[in-house]
């Protein structure tokens, strides 16, 4: 059996292919503590739709640089 190389990380937005690029750091308040963060990522054209669309809703919590959350994880 062969290992399978990590697939990269590809922006959430429907149908997208291009490179994430950011990531959209939320939470429903209705289902999710707090402190949970869940993430989309979305490459520099998709942003700031993908921005609005949880922000419109109350549960953007932080755009962040791809990179710079990968290197606090």
């Amino acid at each position: 059996m062969t290992q399978r190389a990590a697939a990269e990380p590809i922006c959430s937005a429907k149908g997208c292919r291009q490179p994430a690029e950011w990531v959209l750091a939320w939470n429903n308040p209705k289902i999710h503590t707090p402190d949970r963060r869940k993430t989309w990522l979305a490459c520099s054209g998709h942003r700031e739709h993908l921005s609005s669309f949880l922000g419109v809703r109350g549960m953007l919590k932080d755009v962040v640089p791809f990179a710079q959350w990968t290197a606090q994880q």
